[in-house]
């Protein structure tokens, strides 16, 4: 696949990044470059290979599934313009 300079200039303004002519140029050496890379990557034959998290094999740490108020509210509402004990106060917005 390959990308041609309107392609870039798309998705710039897509990303709203304001780009040059001659930087379109340059992207476009990259993503093509970018792209190439992928598409080596489709030729390798991973049939029964199992997927993997990490190279390295470990068990994951885990954490009791318990439910709390995260022990931070005054923390989470600091800074908050209104507020009622540890909730967030704001206009109404619906008549």
């Amino acid at each position: 696949m390959s990308v041609d300079q309107s392609t870039v200039k798309r998705v710039a303004k897509l990303a709203r990044i304001a780009i040059t002519d001659n930087r379109a140029e340059e992207l476009r050496d990259e993503l093509n470059t970018i792209l190439g890379f992928v598409e080596q990557l489709d030729e390798v034959d991973v049939d029964g290979v199992e997927p993997m998290t990490s190279v390295v094999d470990f068990d994951m740490k885990k954490r009791a599934d318990t439910v709390n108020d995260g022990e931070i509210a005054d923390d989470v509402t600091a800074n908050a313009p209104a507020k009622d004990e540890h909730f967030f106060m704001v206009p109404k917005v619906v008549e």
